[in-house]
């Protein structure tokens, strides 16, 4: 199988179509992920709202360990691409296994701190006591899924950053229609099992992802096993070549984790909601997410691509050229977001007949808001993709962890909290949020340094 670089000649320039043949794998494989929240969100709410406040909550919990993984695991991704710019072994070899290291570490963390303190957590926070005895049991069984997500998010990056974006994606194929089959078997009690409930979910989404796991670990040793033969390390040792990755990664992954960790206090915040607030929003959180990658993976192809084109020592005039196109097309994947939210909040009563009339009225309330905000999302986030490539990474966490907890979280608490807003203000802090960044975001990438980085140290 080619690779992106193989694809491309010496001298040409890359463009939308490259870019396409990058994210569109990358797409399909994001929904898929952020699809196990969302199916089993779908599944559950069968169960009725109590249940389904109960896996917002536990999944709000749990999503900040698998945050903060799939954050180191996104500078894996780019520190890949820049690797292979190279056509360094070493270094290739090197980035590869400093991921997987530090991925199942934080893996391994997490996990144990959610076991010894995610119940007490779970009960100071529930509405009520079976609230928060259904999300500790649907959290405990979770955390498997969390220690396969440390295996499977740093092996899709390492494929990713060297252009196999498809291969992840046969993992995530295989691992989606095992989740549905499962779940539904174990929530209602098909063919002689019992019936689970809210923990059939949880273990459906565990024996998918395990499958998932050993799948993805299959495909990275027959096609990058040889990288484990090559001789030596990039900066001399293990130690030292795992230290230059994480000294490269925070300032990622501290952006990463400070959005998943800002969005899941939000969601805290939105437990305190009536619950039908609270569950229309447990419902469009997850569909934010699963139809903006859209766009958001147009934007990190886009810094892959940046990545290898900087790591070849390419020139300004080819870095402006791909830039340009790519730029252009990322508007036309933010009219496609923005559509998929069109038909989500217009068409509540045929997605969620089984909910509360006032839960699906506030779904439709979000409308408008969901209508604009793809088109300022999908131009910061080509911008930071972008610093983020060449290195530029300290100023683009600034930008977003600034605008989060001086901004967002605190007017989400505000709204939520003191004035008891509808929630349709609540989303929209969202909205404002990224017209907040967006000059700072502009006016980096217009300035014009990072097409003169040196990604190769």
């Amino acid at each position: 199988m080619a690779t992106l670089k193989q694809s491309i000649d010496e001298g040409s320039i890359p463009g939308a179509r490259q870019v396409f043949s990058l994210s569109w794998p990358m797409t399909v494989k994001a929904i898929l992920l952020h699809g196990t929240v969302v199916i089993d969100g779908w599944l559950v709410s069968s169960l009725g709202e109590a249940s389904l406040a109960a896996m917002g909550l536990a999944a709000t919990i749990g999503g900040i360990v698998s945050g903060t993984i799939f954050a180191f695991s996104s500078a894996l991704q780019i520190r890949t691409a820049q690797a292979f710019g190279t056509k360094d072994p070493v270094f290739m070899k090197s980035v590869l296994a400093s991921g997987l290291v530090l991925g199942i570490s934080i893996g391994l963390l997490g996990v144990a701190a959610l076991l010894f303190f995610g119940q007490a957590i779970l009960t100071a926070l529930a509405p009520g006591p079976s609230v928060a005895s259904e999300a500790w049991t649907y959290l405990s069984i979770f955390s498997f899924v969390i220690l396969a997500e440390a295996v499977c998010q740093n092996i899709a990056s390492h494929f990713n950053g060297r252009g196999h974006t498809k291969l992840p994606l046969y993992g995530y194929v295989l691992s989606v229609p095992i989740n549905v089959l499962t779940s539904v078997i174990l929530i209602h009690g098909y063919f002689g099992f019992p019936a689970m409930g809210i923990a059939g979910a949880a273990l459906g989404s565990a024996i998918a992802i395990a499958m998932q796991a050993g799948l993805l670990a299959l495909l990275v040793w027959r096609y990058d096993g040889h990288l484990f033969h090559v001789m030596g390390w990039r900066n001399g040792t293990l130690i030292a070549t795992l230290w230059r990755h994480v000294v490269f990664g925070w300032p990622i992954a501290i952006t990463f984790v400070s959005a998943n960790f800002s969005t899941r206090v939000s969601m805290l915040v939105f437990s305190q909601m009536s619950i039908a607030a609270f569950a229309a929003m447990t419902l469009i959180m997850p569909w934010v997410m699963v139809a903006g990658t859209i766009g958001m993976q147009w934007a990190q192809a886009t810094g892959i691509i940046v990545a290898q084109l900087l790591g070849e020592k390419r020139g300004e005039a080819t870095l402006d050229r791909f830039l340009g196109s790519s730029w252009r097309m990322g508007f036309i994947a933010a009219g496609l977001v923005a559509a998929i939210y069109m038909v989500l909040c217009l068409l509540p009563d045929v997605l969620y007949p089984q909910l509360g009339v006032e839960t699906r009225a506030y779904l439709g309330s979000f409308t408008l808001v969901l209508f604009v905000l793809p088109f300022p999302k999908q131009s910061n986030a080509i911008c930071g993709n972008t610093l983020r490539a060449s290195g530029d990474t300290i100023y683009v966490m600034h930008i977003f962890v600034w605008s989060q907890w001086l901004f967002r979280v605190p007017a989400t608490a505000l709204a939520v909290l003191v004035f008891d807003v509808h929630p349709v203000w609540v989303l929209s802090l969202m909205f404002w949020e990224e017209l907040l960044k967006f000059p700072l975001f502009h006016w980096r990438l217009w300035r014009g340094d990072w097409k003169r980085s040196n990604v190769s140290t």
